[in-house]
């Protein structure tokens, strides 16, 4: 994102898929096959209007994302679905098709992987040698990423303080990821538990996944980028990675681009599911940035391993967690222990749904509400049963309901 984007003037959203078999659902590498069908020959961005087609890391992985930051979700929602359809049009081709959810079912990742080896290369065979890329957290996650503009250190400070104290709520809203080699995990969000540990040979990369409460770019290079550097440094003689984007946290400052990138949704079974939450999301920062709850000062000063106590429970037991930090339910306007869809309800309660889109997001997130996040709503569906020919019943509901931009209900 670039200065002229100010708070909430424009998104930019990033959607990652599987690319599978269309009867087995086992993985398929044609992400640059997918490309250069488009582009004519191999590379890394199809620009397609609105929307970019990107790779990712592994070549069974394709990103959707939208071109520049937009301001008009309903219309950037109809984009995506345009494209994922356009997709599923080539890779029918190839007896293949895009699949939703944040962790392939029962995918081997030792077996099954293959990264990209096209352009940008040297990047991701660095990461292979000093992390091995070719398990779960790597080879197998799929994620949403929400960026919000800011200008400014007053503008990054009101926005950084806001996300803060959401992100230890998303993973319960958002969970898509309970099932890994056939078995459930045991977590709602087993991305997320990957997301956490997959660097931790250089631990200062995620920290604590809740970003420190840093309030200017100063700051935050002082306290983040450059003991990143450093901790780099023994692992990457040739100087090939950047302190800037090897940051993981789950909310990550991009000063060069005046961005926050939110990084702790796993990706919904259809674009009208990850709009919906986006907008949620939208809507619950704007309503702390303008202090509905509690001041700026009181949110800058939310202690972050309190949040994450939270957000670690929350990615373990969803929407039923309960959450007992008084301090932290009264900056969302709670004043007794509640569970997160209660958290979740008083929050929407306090922001009045104007739109029609806004009243239909709104339908969206109280089903989830109501239903459970996509996660507890596989597992209802599985019913118990582990088999390989049912966990591609239920997967395959999933791609169904990718190309016809509806939500999963068992």
């Amino acid at each position: 994102m670039s200065a002229p984007y100010h708070l909430f003037d424009g998104f930019g959203i990033e959607l990652e898929y599987m690319i599978v078999d269309k009867e087995t659902l086992q993985v398929k590498p044609l992400a640059d096959n997918l490309l250069k069908h488009e582009l004519g020959t191999i590379g890394s961005d199809f620009e397609n209007g609105m929307v970019t087609w990107s790779n990712e890391l592994v070549l069974h992985v394709i990103e959707i994302k939208s071109t520049r930051p937009e301001a008009d979700l309903q219309t950037l929602e109809k984009a995506f679905v345009r494209n994922v359809a356009h997709v599923n049009s080539i890779l029918n081709e190839w007896g293949a098709r895009l699949l939703p959810s944040a962790a392939h079912p029962f995918m081997n990742p030792f077996s099954d992987t293959q990264l990209w080896p096209h352009d940008n290369n040297e990047v991701y065979s660095l990461y292979d040698k000093i992390f091995d890329s070719k398990g779960h957290g790597w080879s197998n996650l799929q994620s949403t990423h929400l960026n919000l503009p800011f200008h400014g250190d007053d503008e990054f400070a009101k926005l950084h303080a806001a996300i803060r104290l959401i992100l230890p709520l998303l993973p319960a809203l958002c969970a898509s990821s309970p099932i890994l080699d056939s078995q459930p995990t045991g977590m709602l969000d087993t991305r997320l538990r990957y997301y956490k540990t997959n660097q931790a040979k250089i631990p200062i990369i995620t920290g604590s996944i809740i970003p420190e409460a840093v309030y200017s770019e100063q700051t935050y290079g002082q306290q983040i980028y450059e003991p990143i550097a450093n901790e780099i440094v023994p692992y990457d003689p040739e100087e090939i990675l950047d302190p800037i984007w090897v940051n993981s946290r789950g909310a990550i400052a991009r000063f060069d681009r005046g961005s926050i990138e939110i990084r702790v949704m796993d990706i919904q079974e259809s674009p009208a599911a990850d709009l919906a939450i986006v907008n949620t999301v939208v809507e619950t920062l704007q309503w702390l940035v303008a202090e509905k709850s509690i001041s700026l000062k009181e949110q800058m000063n939310m202690d972050t391993m309190e949040l994450s106590n939270i957000f670690d429970k929350t990615m373990a037991t969803g929407l039923a967690t309960q959450i007992d930090n008084i301090s932290y339910l009264a900056s969302l306007g709670l004043s007794a222990p509640s569970t997160v869809a209660d958290v979740w309800k008083n929050i929407l309660a306090s922001i009045p749904a104007t739109s029609a889109y806004q009243k239909i997001n709104r339908q969206i997130i109280n089903t989830i509400l109501d239903k459970g996040s996509l996660s507890e709503r596989i597992l209802i569906a599985l019913q118990g049963d582990y088999s390989k020919e049912n966990i591609l019943f239920v997967y395959t509901k999933l791609g169904h309901c990718l190309e016809e931009n509806k939500l999963f209900i068992p």
